[in-house]
């Protein structure tokens, strides 16, 4: 009896440990966010107090209307939506075939050829690249365009798309393609049939990510958009500092929490499509 009681006393006190854990993570995690959200709605005095508190003791939202007055935030949100979903669509797009040709043929020269290019982009930095990047749009005559930069952005996402899609096509069995194929169905109709819905999760989840990765990116965005009306949220985020690099820190607080709004939008809304997948592929399987 006492051994029982002794290993439900461990377990409790293990279980305990990892929602402390947990909690403690989650807390590192949501810090940003709630320092932003506490300062957006803080006003100018409080902001240059030397002991601020984390709830604002008069909240305003003048700091919205200044960010507003002085930035063309719904233009600039309006351009980063249109090149983060385009670009979002035609990674997922393409390399979902190219995915599971790697994953089903991964010992052919050409699938190998494929991983060594994905192994070797991600080791590339921004800056080696955005020169002759930028000669090879400007001979294309795509320079200071959302075309142009969607096309960065895929090509961008592309190699780590194809790393994930690829994975996940492995964790679907392949007895399940044979299977529909004594069936009488053909390799297209096993493919869309079968092996597509089990995707699902990984399709989504590789979307989101070439998503975030688009409505983040920066440094893209800077070089190659000279337009003030074709700029992007985080180029127009950088206008809130000043030349001596002082920030205005509540419009930019303000301005920087309405752009993670869409990309939190987004993950709440796909998440359950995301555990329905899973749900799903785990039962057909």
């Amino acid at each position: 009896m006492n051994r029982v009681s002794h290993r439900q006393a461990k377990r409790r006190a293990a279980r305990t440990g990892q929602y402390l854990a947990l909690l403690g993570y989650l807390v590192f995690l949501a810090f940003p966010l709630l320092w932003l959200i506490s300062t957006a709605f803080k006003p100018p005095r409080e902001l240059a107090s030397l002991h601020p508190g984390w709830i604002p003791d008069r909240p305003t939202l003048d700091n919205f209307r200044q960010a507003f007055d002085e930035q063309p935030l719904l233009r600039a949100a309006g351009n980063s939506l249109t090149a983060s979903l385009t670009a979002a669509l035609l990674t997922v797009a393409i390399a979902t075939p190219m995915a599971y040709v790697m994953a089903r043929h991964h010992r052919s020269p050409l699938s190998r050829a494929a991983t060594g290019w994905v192994v070797v982009s991600q080791a590339f930095p921004f800056v080696l690249v955005i020169i002759p990047l930028f000669l090879v749009l400007k001979n294309l005559h795509l320079i200071n365009s959302l075309a142009g930069l969607i096309l960065v952005y895929v090509v961008w996402s592309l190699p780590f798309a194809l790393w994930m899609l690829a994975g996940y096509v492995r964790a679907v069995p392949r007895e399940l393609e044979e299977a529909a194929a004594v069936d009488g169905a053909g390799r297209l109709r096993a493919l869309v049939s079968i092996t597509m819905p089990l995707l699902t999760p990984g399709i989504v989840a590789t979307a989101l990510f070439a998503f975030i990765t688009a409505w983040n990116e920066f440094f893209f965005a800077l070089v190659l958009l000279k337009s003030p009306e074709k700029q992007t949220m985080p180029v127009i985020l950088t206008h809130f500092i000043g030349a001596e690099g002082v920030a205005d820190l509540g419009p930019l607080a303000a301005a920087s929490l309405l752009a993670t709004l869409p990309s939190l939008a987004l993950f709440a809304v796909i998440q359950r499509r995301i555990t329905s997948g899973v749900l799903a592929g785990a039962v057909k399987s």
